[in-house]
């Protein structure tokens, strides 16, 4: 057996969504991702800078607390205030102690987070280092 068993094979992410209008205003139009497929009765797919995410429609959905979805950015700052821009709203954890506009939270490690929702209340998240 391999020790690289998935290590070099291609990641598909999901997430779950319960319309698909609401789905392609958020996913593509406000941040930008390529639809790859839109004719499926059981999900949009979207490429995300290689990586497949499958948005996956759901019957009954109660969004959990955590980040579901995240993406590795060069600059945190200027990809928050472009988002913002396209009326992408952040979240403000009080937890975070800060004053940034968009949250963003210097982690112990010296990464930097900010999280924001999807319109089905799926946490979704920027990072920069770490």
């Amino acid at each position: 057996m391999s020790n690289a068993l998935l290590s070099v094979s291609t990641l598909v992410a999901f997430v779950p969504i319960v319309d698909k209008d609401k789905a392609l205003s958020f996913y593509q139009e406000k941040l930008g991702l390529t639809l790859v497929e839109d004719q499926s009765p059981f999900a949009l797919v979207f490429d995300a800078g290689g990586t497949m995410i499958r948005a996956t429609f759901v019957g009954e959905f109660a969004p959990h607390p955590f980040t579901v979805l995240g993406w590795r950015v060069d600059d945190i700052d200027a990809k928050a205030v472009e988002l913002a821009a396209a009326g992408v709203p952040f979240n403000i954890y009080p937890w975070v102690g800060n004053d940034h506009p968009q949250g963003v939270w210097t982690a112990p490690g010296g990464a930097r987070i900010a999280w924001f929702t999807d319109p089905f209340g799926n946490v979704l998240s920027l990072q920069q280092g770490g």
